[in-house]
């Protein structure tokens, strides 16, 4: 044991678990930002689960999203519960009213398992987006309080839902600010990240500085308004 009380040579941050047979589950995959995360992630081979409130439109997503990557019948749909009981990792992409009142509800299937929290709580007015006050600190705070039992990771906030659906661009240029207080569940969820061509998970960080990461958001949004594109975060350095 080493002076500093870690055992053995320290970790390599880029060595990552293989996440090619676990299952996933999107909560909200009927949204373009769920939807396009399933999408790229069935298109890397991974099982995927769309889950929504009503089941028709989880199997309607479901369809199309195996039609567009030519694997029909790949992708899965089904009411939320039965998604999150389904799938070994959840990603919540649900809209932001409706975060709170959709994580309680499942508190019991996701008991155990990877959540990841990619919900923005942003605000919309004739100046554009500006960030929402959260009492927990940020979305994926309020999913943590909400689910005592799970492994909330925070990710995925600021990679562009129009790239993620456009399958002509083979990459999606981006990388994903990782946030959370289990050193595996940020390593399973930054090795999902990677499994996207052009895209790179890194870890940002405690769960508790989430908050800013979220409202990140609103300044992209007005990046992307100003200059008509699709912008994300690139950290240089690492």
């Amino acid at each position: 044991m080493a002076a500093d009380g870690v055992v053995g040579p320290p970790r390599d941050p880029w060595e990552l678990p293989d996440v090619s047979g676990l299952t996933v589950g999107v909560v909200g995959g009927t949204g373009e930002q769920g939807r396009g995360l399933a999408t790229r992630w069935a298109t890397a081979g991974l099982r995927v689960i769309i889950g929504s409130r009503i089941e028709a439109r989880a199997t309607a997503a479901a369809v199309e999203v195996g039609q567009a990557i030519g694997a029909p019948g790949a992708v899965l749909g089904m009411v939320n519960a039965d998604c999150a009981e389904a799938a070994d990792v959840v990603l919540v992409a649900v809209p932001w009213a409706s975060h709170a009142d959709t994580v309680a509800a499942l508190a019991g299937p996701l008991a155990g398992k990877v959540v990841i929290d990619c919900v923005n709580p942003l605000g919309f007015d004739k100046q554009g987006a500006y960030p929402l006050p959260v009492p927990e600190g940020s979305a994926a705070g309020q999913a943590a309080e909400l689910l005592p039992e799970s492994r909330v990771v925070a990710a995925f906030h600021h990679v562009s839902a129009k790239l993620l659906a456009d399958l002509s661009m083979t990459e999606v240029p981006s990388d994903v600010l990782v946030l959370g207080d289990d050193r595996e569940a940020t390593d399973t969820v930054q090795a999902l990240a990677a499994l996207i061509p052009g895209m790179r998970g890194v870890y940002a960080g405690r769960l508790r500085n989430a908050g800013q990461v979220e409202a990140l958001t609103a300044n992209l949004i007005s990046i992307n308004r100003r200059y008509k594109a699709h912008s994300s975060v690139a950290v240089t350095g690492v």
